[in-house]
C-alpha cells in the first residue's frame, strides 16, 4: 500500500520507455523504422552479395561491351529497386505524418500551464496563475499529475536550447526572442530525467531536469508545501546564516519567499534544503557539496555565471545551516 509520502519511482530517461501518450507514438513509429530500414539492409547487402558471387564467377567470360539485349535484365533491376525505395520513402512519409498529427491531437482541456525558460545552463519553470500570489517558480524538479495534459510554452534568455524528456515526448527547441508550445502527459507515476538536447555551451551536459508525475493528491499536497513561505529561523546558527545571506551578494541574484530576498537571476532557493541534487542535478545536496558550490561555483561547474563567494569558515557555516533548514 503506498501513501502520498511514498515518491515516486526513478525512471531514468528512456525514449524505448515510454510513459506517455505522446512517448508512446514515437516509440512505435521508432519501431515501425527500424524494422523498415533493417529490411532494407538485409536487401541491400543481399544484392552486393550476389553481385560479387557473380562477378567473381569462372564460368562467366568477360564481356567488354554488352548488346541491349544483355543490359535489359540488369535496368530492369535497378527500376525495379528505385520503385521499391520510392514506395518505401512515401511509406515512411505517410507514417511520420499520421504521427506527428496524432502527437498534436493530444487535449489541452484543463491542462497545467507552465512558462519554461531556458537559460545557461539551468531550467526556469513557472507555473501560470490567475492569482499572482500562487505563482510558483522552480529550477530543478517539475511536479505534474498523472494522466492530466502540461501545457509548456518554452523560451529562450540567451541561446537555442531543446527541451526533452524522452520517456513522455520528442524535443522543442526554445529560441531568443520566439515562444513555442508542447504539450505532455505523464499516464504513471515516475521520475523522468529531461535534459538540454541542443548544444549551448560548456555545461550543456550538465543542464537536466526531474518531472515527478504522482497522484492528484500528491500534486495538490506539493503545490502547498510549494506556496508556503521559507522556514523562518530556529535558532542562533541559522538566523546568522540568514544575515549572511542577506548581506552578501546571494539575495541579489536569488528568491527565497517570506524575505527580502528577491533576485531573479539565479535558481529560487526558498525549498532548496529539500532537494535531491544541486546545481541542475550535477551534484548531490549535501553540505560538502554546497558548501563548495557557494565557494567555488566554477570548480563544479566551469562557466557558470555565480561568482566565487570567499566566505569566513564561521560565516558559510552557519550559511549552510541556513539554506539546509529550507525545507
Amino acid at each position: 500500500m503506498t501513501s502520498l509520502l511514498d515518491p515516486p519511482p526513478e525512471l531514468g530517461h528512456d525514449s524505448l520507455a515510454p510513459a506517455g501518450v505522446q512517448a508512446v507514438h514515437i516509440a512505435s513509429l521508432l519501431t515501425d523504422y527500424f524494422w523498415i530500414s533493417a529490411l532494407v539492409f538485409v536487401l541491400v547487402m543481399g544484392a552486393f552479395v550476389i553481385a560479387l558471387v557473380r562477378r567473381g564467377s569462372a564460368d562467366e567470360p568477360e564481356k567488354t561491351e554488352a548488346s541491349p539485349e544483355a543490359l535489359r535484365p540488369k535496368r530492369r533491376a535497378v527500376a525495379g529497386a528505385t520503385a521499391v525505395t520510392a514506395v518505401m520513402l512515401v511509406i515512411m512519409l505517410v507514417m511520420s505524418v499520421v504521427t506527428g498529427h496524432a502527437l498534436a491531437a493530444i487535449s489541452k482541456q484543463d491542462a497545467i500551464q507552465i512558462e519554461v525558460t531556458g537559460r545557461k545552463w539551468w531550467w526556469q519553470f513557472e507555473y501560470a496563475d490567475a492569482d499572482p500570489s500562487k505563482i510558483i517558480t522552480t529550477s530543478w524538479e517539475v511536479h505534474v499529475p498523472v494522466g492530466r495534459p502540461v501545457e509548456l510554452t518554452l523560451k529562450s534568455a540567451d541561446v537555442i536550447h531543446s527541451f526533452w524528456v524522452p520517456s513522455l515526448d520528442g524535443k522543442r527547441d526554445a529560441i531568443p526572442g520566439k515562444r513555442s508550445t508542447l504539450v505532455l502527459r505523464a499516464d504513471r507515476p515516475g521520475r523522468y530525467e529531461g535534459q538540454c538536447a541542443e548544444f549551448c555551451g560548456t555545461q550543456h551536459a550538465n543542464m537536466r531536469f526531474v518531472i515527478v508525475a504522482e497522484s492528484q493528491e500528491a500534486y495538490d499536497a506539493w503545490r502547498m508545501r510549494a506556496l508556503t513561505p521559507a522556514r523562518a529561523p530556529a535558532d542562533p546558527l541559522t538566523q546568522k546564516g540568514q544575515d549572511v545571506f542577506m548581506k552578501s551578494r546571494c539575495q541579489v541574484c536569488h528568491t527565497i519567499a517570506g524575505t527580502d530576498a528577491r533576485g531573479a537571476v539565479g535558481p529560487p532557493l526558498t525549498h532548496v534544503g529539500s532537494q535531491k541534487r544541486l546545481v541542475q542535478g550535477t551534484v548531490p545536496n549535501d553540505r560538502g557539496h554546497l558548501g563548495g558550490w557557494i565557494v567555488d561555483p566554477n570548480g563544479i561547474k566551469p562557466g557558470v555565471a555565480m561568482p566565487a563567494n570567499p566566505l569566513a569558515p564561521e560565516d558559510l557555516q552557519a550559511l549552510l545551516a541556513y539554506l539546509g533548514s529550507l525545507q
